[in-house]
């Protein structure tokens, strides 16, 4: 850690220096019917940066850099069409520039261009898992100044979206760069012996005409929480209800549910979980469906990403999960594998979407994971049958 001190006649203040750096090499391969070709893609991320603090304020800036070193695929941007979508497009941009006050009890306020993570991503989340990042334009005030209570309030005027610099009304609406607005995303969460239940509003208003369709807005709960049996022994639990409806612009008139379900054991370092989660549909028509446009979407419903919009009829995903983790064994920090199966149908109409298969194996070693990773789609009624297959090494600093 590097420091420094700026002094004037009254007052020396230390300014301490924490660089930011993580680098991600990965391969993806995508074979989806009927298209004639295979994707291939090959693609560099580095993102690097400063953190400042002094005192109760830190500044922090960070770039994030893409690089396609094999552009043997269509990524969004390029007009590469006879190959599948992988969404890492080339890109060069200003991922994070934030300023953070900590000087007020139980409070810390953060305004610029930062990441957001609620809860579990489901409705706001980051996307880490591709490239380039999703960040907002906000102003954020987390608080905990009543123990076991914490509320978190944000208002974000841009989102700026996976598709870098580059992306575009050209593109259509699932293409755009940054997307302004007036988003309102509200947490209210209360820890108990039991668990945390949380309140929450999600207010999305996009103010650009391809996008009308997003704006919503979405008011639920959700407890999670976790209970010992023994020492070798674990439960975990999550259930989580919302209703959704249409906001401001959005030309669609609908109202539509959401309630998910979940429960894990876990015995030393075996782990299963299983899992119901729906996103209800309203009249059948598009985008009338419960939808999550600003979640970190390839967390849910699958790794092939065959429902990042909610089609017509809704979703039911009924999963199940299966893993074993290693610690410190064979010169690795940590060696975790996994298994997951999901079946996907319709929220109504009673049709049969499709079946999906995802396994992943990683491994840690200092400041190293590798990873592999692959889904495999099976379409009945939705989509085509679609294979992936990652391989991915990272580095961070910290």
């Amino acid at each position: 850690m590097l420091a420094g001190v700026i002094a004037s006649p009254a007052v020396a203040q230390t300014i301490t220096l924490k660089p930011l750096i993580d680098a991600r090499m990965r391969y993806e391969h995508v074979d989806q019917a009927p298209l004639p070709s295979n994707a291939d893609a090959v693609t560099m991320r580095v993102r690097s940066g400063i953190e400042a603090k002094a005192g109760d304020f830190a500044l922090l800036a960070e770039s994030e850099a893409t690089l396609a070193i094999s552009e043997h695929y269509n990524s969004g941007l390029n007009g590469k069409t006879a190959f599948p979508l992988v969404p890492d497009t080339q890109n060069i941009e200003l991922n994070r520039l934030q300023l953070q006050y900590r000087g007020l009890p139980g409070t810390v306020v953060t305004v610029g261009r930062q990441r957001i993570n609620l809860d579990d991503q489901r409705f706001v989340g980051s996307v880490a898992w591709r490239d380039n990042e999703q960040t907002f334009d906000a102003a954020r005030i987390e608080w905990s100044g009543i123990r076991n209570l914490k509320a978190d309030l944000t208002y974000a005027r841009a989102d700026r979206s996976i598709w870098g610099i580059d992306g575009g009304n050209r593109y259509g609406a699932a293409r755009l760069s940054s997307i302004g607005g007036d988003n309102v995303f509200t947490n209210l969460a209360y820890t108990t012996t039991f668990g945390t239940l949380i309140g929450f509003a999600y207010l999305i208003d996009q103010d650009q005409r391809l996008v009308f369709a997003n704006s919503s807005q979405t008011y639920g709960a959700r407890f999670i929480g976790a209970r010992s049996l023994n020492k070798a022994v674990k439960l975990s639990y999550m259930a989580s209800f919302a209703r959704q409806s249409d906001y401001r612009r959005n030309p669609n008139d609908y109202a539509a549910s959401y309630y998910a379900g979940e429960l894990g054991l876990g015995i030393r370092a075996f782990s299963l979980s299983g899992g119901y989660e729906v996103l209800g549909a309203d009249q059948g028509a598009a985008l009338t469906s419960f939808q999550t446009p600003l979640a970190t979407l390839h967390k849910f419903n699958g790794w092939a990403d065959k429902f990042l919009v909610t089609p017509p009829n809704g979703l039911r995903d009924a999963y199940g999960s299966i893993g074993y983790g290693w610690k410190k064994i064979a010169g690795f920090d940590a060696i975790g594998l996994t298994a997951v199966y999901h079946r996907f149908d319709s929220d109504r109409l009673d049709q049969h979407y499709g079946d999906e298969i995802d396994l992943q194996a990683s491994l840690k070693r200092g400041r190293y994971t590798a990873l592999v990773k692959y889904a495999d789609y099976t379409a009945h009624g939705f989509a085509t049958d679609t294979q992936k297959l990652w391989l991915s090494l990272e580095w961070a600093l910290s």
